[in-house]
């Protein structure tokens, strides 16, 4: 049986957790959304869990320190045998590195970064389609610039320390999962 780590990145609307919830069923990986985990780690009462929704009821976001607790708490309890994929972490390079850290702490090897790459026109179509009230042109070219000045940093940090597979994800859903998987090389 093979062992997954992945961590799928990517642009807003380039559909990471989409291909991350079909990989996670696929595989029978534990999908680790950091929107989830939140929720999880509240719900479960956990001291980190009560923290962040301390922070997101004053509508302020959750520090780097707080998400990476949580993550590193998931990781140290994740049940599932065929590995992780993670959704949405890490954001910024501090998160990188700290993760890197909980890597090799766990002695966690042979991590692979899906890339989801997409135009920015084209996403910005996407988005705008998609219909959400804060999805105007702005805002969403806020966020994509936003998405670059963080992301660069990260996929530098990590070039030289794990495998990243650059992946269109302008396709249809099931071309890009089957993408994935050939690259993958999933049976």
């Amino acid at each position: 049986m093979n062992k997954y780590y992945l961590i799928i990145f990517g642009p807003p609307g380039v559909g990471k957790g989409t291909q991350a919830e079909l990989l996670s069923s696929e595989l029978g990986l534990f999908h680790l959304s950091t929107g989830e985990v939140l929720r999880q780690a509240f719900e479960n009462g956990t001291e980190l869990g009560i923290k962040a929704n301390e922070i997101t009821q004053r509508g302020e976001l959750v520090p780097d320190d707080i998400m990476i607790g949580i993550v590193k708490e998931a990781l140290e309890h994740n049940k599932k045998e065929n590995g992780f994929i993670l959704d949405g972490f890490p954001r910024t390079y501090h998160q990188a590195v700290a993760l890197y850290e909980i890597f090799n702490g766990l002695n966690i090897k042979g991590i692979i970064i899906l890339h989801l790459i997409a135009d920015n026109e084209e996403i910005v179509r996407r988005l705008l389609n998609r219909g959400r009230s804060d999805d105007n042109e702005d805002t969403i070219k806020k966020r994509l610039l936003v998405y670059s000045d963080q992301t660069k940093p990260v996929l530098d940090f990590f070039k030289d320390k794990y495998t990243i597979l650059e992946i269109d994800g302008l396709d249809s859903i099931e071309e890009v999962n089957e993408k994935i998987a050939r690259i993958l090389k999933i049976n």
